[in-house]
């Protein structure tokens, strides 16, 4: 049998001190017995006996702490099938386990993760079967972690599924390919076990071929969960999204249920799963997704456990009485009589009855769980046969009812059939009657030819006539004239009546053959009429046995729904008769256990002792706590007058940091003594805080005084007496909470009073240029470097509105001079606007790789001085900008200096080198964005040094020189402007100096209202106080000279200048 190895440090260590104690190392004992029973090296299935004892231990202690105490020192990698079952172990008691359980896994993903990829990499059978399982299990512990509503056994119903699942689309995509996933671990699995049976081409009933095999069980019970909830979502997909974009997942599901309905099949031919469990059928096709009312036809698989069969083995007592060791009896003997003392001097062993009948009644309450787990499922399996059958009822109404409507259709078309019968009969009536007109005019025919005829023989009369008369002709010469006009006359007559009859002949013929055709089309509409009502007969006789024969199979079906019915309300009855065995049972139990109360209350007097002890301990440790406080706070309030914390300084940023932090201590020292007050057992909640709150109290004590040092005298005094008081506030509150009495009433409010006074007069000496608050500062960044780009693209459009006035209004030399100043201006501000962009960018790329988790808003707070730089450089490159349009216009309206152009370009390129330098302090040297931005700002200058020289330039072309001839001059008169002349340089040398000392006093006033000047008097090592927020304030914008500035190396001291230091920010 395999031993557990590196048992548990607080296992080993337990006394047995009283009877919780004996039980808790008898649990323990019992875990680790049927843990070890379990968890082997041989190669055999894991019995069901020691895998419900773990379970039953995971739901004693709520929770798989000892399990995984123990499994940790399993020597795991020492040999695969050891792997093998552990995995196999877990697996179960993830499922069956208490919900807890999961939590306690996640802990150890990394012991599963690492075991599994050793044996991953050796070439070892059970070791790849070892890999795969591991998998599975992190995917099954991630899974349910992130879906809670599905229990690791994966047993819901399908309102959990929809409230899981949600109407989101994305959400129900998300989790079908979630479970897609954890679909392909299970299947995996199988494929790898079956393959290995199908290479050793094993028996089911060898124990080394069940090692492997019985897994699977739990597979397949997950495997139909999986099934069901996939199909479901695959049906709210199609509902939502159209087929072509699901053709992916359809093929995904049909490839799974191909490999699950093989795996099924096998598994219902082996002999050991047939005992086992009961593996349900899926259908011969997957359910097509195109078609909606194909959901209606999805039966839900359920896998039913049959009950176990008695185990050849005895079970083991879980607490053994008769095999105990003599040493083990004197320890439960000794924890008696400490207890309760011997009854008259005998020994009994009530207690240990006690524990085996607890231990009996937690068996019993598992087994009925257990029952009505099993009743459960039966009842679900009974309700999915019910659904089936009423959807199978339901598809015979529908066919029914179709079946009426194609009833209805042909009794349509026989109606349709008997008109057109009518109308058959109705033609067969205009048939006689045209036949009787055929055969009148058959008669007129003859009679027509009788006339005819009659008039053939007239004619014979008439020629015969003729021929008598000719020959009469000698005879009567007389009359012939008039025989002769008679004759004409009969001719004619005759020719006119052969005409006519030859006429009428010809019109009687046509007549009858439109007849025969008119009756031979009559005839043809007469025979398809007759063969469509034969087809309709034929098909009526059809739809009326079709009718009978649904109406037999419903009578049918209605016989098979009543007697499912029968069975259900069989099966009800005996559900109700478990039930009520169960009652009984559960009453006697409950009898047992009430008797057993009563004893349980002698031991509760111990327990409020033990209270009490703890109620006092944890008093102790609060007192000692609040002893090291007041030793904390005293030698922060002991620094206030010591000589040689003088030279210690502070700025007023960091104690307000520091103020902070301890006000939010406050609160957390609050919410710590009312838990205490609470419930007194627990004391850390409020020895954590108060340690936390006297290290931040003192921190700020000790800081409020070094910042003093460098504060007026007004505010040091101040600073100094608020962090005394709050160093005595603080003292009353620890003295406070030493009394029991004051403890409740103790309260922090002088001191979150005093703590906040030292904030705000930390406020108050920061430097004046911090007056933007600091949530503030991110969103004016981007509002000043907004506006500049704005300022610079109103300045371009300026200057192209000056090139058009000053192309119309000017013209020569003057035109020229304009356009190539406007062109040099335009070509400046274009290079601005580009180092504008360039420093947006990399001032973004500065946030981004600088805020970490925190907003912009928080990163530009934290780095405040940086961020008042990067504002204050964007200010002056917007006003260079606007000064040297203004600037441009005066100059080509001839109302402004060429002197003020080259200021305003001196004074551009100082400003986007101040844009540079505050954008380059906190950038990274290799970072692309800021080589862009070095280059943008050498181009500046060179535009700049354009600007210069083209108004260098212009302004020699316009201004005319007077040429200076002086011949005419006496030497009198050339001595005298030669006087005149030295006066004036003097007066110009005299104003010029005037004019420097003034530009170095404007200047140092704006280095103090920046707050970076410190005046030349005071000592070098002594830093600039602050001013006062209520007699300076920020200028909107700041006012820069409008004279030609000096190189640094020309700087002289009388000239009143100090050089501009770069504050790092």
């Amino acid at each position: 049998m395999n031993t557990i190895k590196n048992v548990p440090a607080r296992v080993l260590s337990r006394r047995p001190g009283h009877s919780l104690e004996a039980e808790r190392e008898q649990f323990d004992k019992t875990q680790a017995m049927s843990i070890s029973k379990a968890i082997n090296t041989q190669e055999a299935p894991v019995k069901e006996k020691h895998a419900r004892r773990i379970i039953l231990g995971t739901h004693h202690e709520k929770g798989a702490f000892t399990f995984w105490s123990y499994a940790i020192g399993l020597p795991l990698p020492s040999s695969s099938i050891l792997s093998w079952k552990f995995c196999h172990v877990l697996h179960k008691v993830l499922r069956d386990g208490h919900p807890n359980v999961l939590q306690d896994c996640q802990r150890y993903r990394s012991n599963i993760r690492e075991t599994g990829d050793l044996w991953g990499h050796l070439h070892d059978r059970y070791g790849q079967l070892v890999n795969i399982y591991t998998k599975l299990l992190l995917t099954k512990i991630s899974f349910h972690l992130k879906h809670p509503d599905f229990p690791p056994g994966l047993e819901v119903t399908d309102e959990v599924l929809e409230k899981a699942a949600g109407t989101d689309v994305n959400n129900i995509f998300q989790l079908t390919v979630e479970m897609f996933d954890y679909m392909d671990c299970e299947l995996r699995l199988t494929e790898s076990v079956l393959r290995q049976l199908n290479t050793a081409m094993a028996v089911s009933q060898m124990s080394s071929v069940q090692c492997r095999l019985a897994p699977l069980i739990q597979v397949i019970q997950d495997c139909s969960h999986l099934y069901h909830y996939t199909v479901q979502l695959m049906f709210k997909l199609h509902a939502c999204l159209p087929a072509d974009t699901l053709q992916g997942h359809r093929d995904r599901f049909h490839e799974q249920f191909r490999s699950l309905k093989n795996f099924f099949k096998r598994a219902s031919d082996m002999l050991y799963f047939k005992r086992l469990i009961q593996i349900p059928r899926l259908p011969e096709s997957p359910p097509n997704f195109l078609r909606a009312s194909a959901l209606a036809e999805h039966v839900k698989p359920v896998v039913v456990i049959p009950e176990e069969a008695p185990e050849d083995e005895e079970p083991e007592n879980l607490i053994e009485i008769s095999t105990a060791s003599p040493v083990e009896q004197q320890n439960v003997s000794d924890i008696f009589e400490q207890t309760f003392g011997p009854p008259n001097g005998v020994r009994d062993d009530r207690d240990l009855q006690i524990e085996n009948l607890k231990k009996e009644v937690d068996l019993l309450r598992a087994e009925l769980e257990k029952i009505k787990l099993e009743a459960q499922q039966y009842i679900t399996q009974l309700k999915a046969q019910i659904n089936s059958l009423e959807a199978e009822l339901e598809e015979q109404r529908k066919q029914k009812q179709k079946a009426l409507v194609d009833n209805e259709q042909l009794r349509d078309e026989v109606e349709q059939l008997q008109r057109a019968q009518l109308e058959s009969s109705r033609t067969q009536g205009l048939y006689v009657e045209a036949e009787k007109k055929a055969s009148a005019t058959e008669m007129r025919y003859a009679k027509l030819k009788e006339k005819h005829s009659e008039l053939i023989n007239t004619h014979a009369e008439l020629l015969r006539k003729n021929a008598d008369t000719a020959k009469q002709l000698t005879v009567t010469q007389q009359n012939q004239e008039e025989v002769a006009r008679v004759k004409e006359q009969l001719v004619f007559q005759m020719e006119q009546v052969k005409r006519e009859s030859e006429m009428k002949l010809e019109d009687q013929t046509l007549q009858m053959e439109q007849l025969k055709r008119e009756l031979e089309a009559k005839k043809e509409e007469l025979t398809q009429i007759q063969s469509s009502l034969s087809h309709s007969k034929q098909a009526g006789s059809e739809l009326h046995s079709q009718v009978e024969a649904l109406h037999a199979e419903k009578d049918s079906l209605r016989k098979s729904v009543s007697e499912k019915e029968c069975e259900l309300l069989s099966v009800k009855g005996l559900i109700q008769e478990k039930e009520l065995l169960l009652n009984q049972e559960a009453e006697r139990s409950a009898k047992e256990i009430r008797e057993l109360q009563g004893k349980l209350m002698e031991k509760k007097n111990q327990e409020q002792s033990l209270q009490q002890k703890l109620l006092n301990d944890q008093f102790g440790m609060l007192q000692g706590t609040v002893k090291e406080a007041e030793n904390i706070i005293q030698d922060a309030i002991a620094k206030l007058d010591d000589p040689l914390h003088i030279r210690c300084i502070s700025s007023p940023d960091y104690l307000i940091s520091r103020a902070q932090a301890a006000l939010e201590s406050v609160n957390s020292l609050e919410n710590g003594h009312g838990q205490y007050v609470t419930n007194m057992t627990d004391a850390t909640g409020l020895v954590a805080a108060l340690a936390q709150f006297a290290h931040l109290a003192a921190d700020t004590i000790v800081n409020g005084s070094a910042t003093s040092h460098m504060a007026p005298t007004d505010h040091a005094d101040k600073l100094t007496e608020t962090c005394r008081d709050c160093g005595h506030r603080s003292l009353g509150y620890l003295n406070e909470l030493k009394d029991k009495q004051l403890l409740r009433q103790a309260n922090l409010e002088d001191v979150r009073r005093t703590l906040q006074g030292i904030l705000q007069l930390g406020q108050e000496l920061r430097p004046k240029s911090l007056d933007i608050k600091q949530e503030e500062l991110g969103d004016m960044v981007d509002k000043e470097m907004s506006s500049t780009s704005a300022a610079i693209e109103d300045a371009v459009r300026r200057i192209e509105e000056m090139m058009n006035q000053a192309r119309n209004k000017s013209s020569g030399v003057k035109l020229e001079v304009n356009e190539r100043i406007l062109n040099s201006c335009t070509d400046l501000m274009k290079a601005i606007r580009l180092l504008v962009m360039t420093s947006t960018n990399l001032q973004k790329e500065i946030v981004e790789s600088g805020r970490g988790a925190a907003t912009t808003q928080e990163f530009y707070a934290k780095n405040s001085r940086w961020t008042e730089g990067l504002i204050s450089a964007s200010k002056a490159v917007g006003w260079g900008a606007t000064q040297l349009v203004e600037s441009a216009d005066r100059v080509v309206l001839h109302t402004g200096k060429y002197e003020e152009l080259i200021v305003c370009s001196h004074e551009i390129a100082a400003s986007t080198a101040q844009l540079v330098a505050a954008s380059k302090v906190k950038a990274d040297k290799n970072s692309r964005n800021l080589g862009k931005l070095q280059e943008c700002s050498r181009n500046v200058n060179e535009m700049a040094a354009n600007v210069v020289a083209s108004t260098k330039s212009g302004q020699e072309q316009i201004e005319d020189k007077d040429t200076m001839d002086f011949s005419g001059m006496s030497l009198i008169k050339l001595k005298k402007e030669e006087m005149e002349t030295q006066v004036k340089v003097l007066e110009l040398e005299k104003k010029l100096e005037n004019e420097r000392i003034r530009l170095g006093e404007l200047r140092k006033k704006h280095y103090a209202l920046a707050g970076v000047y410190e005046d030349p008097d005071e000592g070098e090592g002594k830093p600039a106080v602050a001013p006062r927020r209520s007699i300076l304030k920020k200028p909107p914008l700041a006012q820069k000279p409008a004279y030609p500035l000096k190189q640094d190396c020309e700087l002289e001291q009388h000239d009143g200048v100090f050089q501009a230091r770069i504050v790092n920010f």
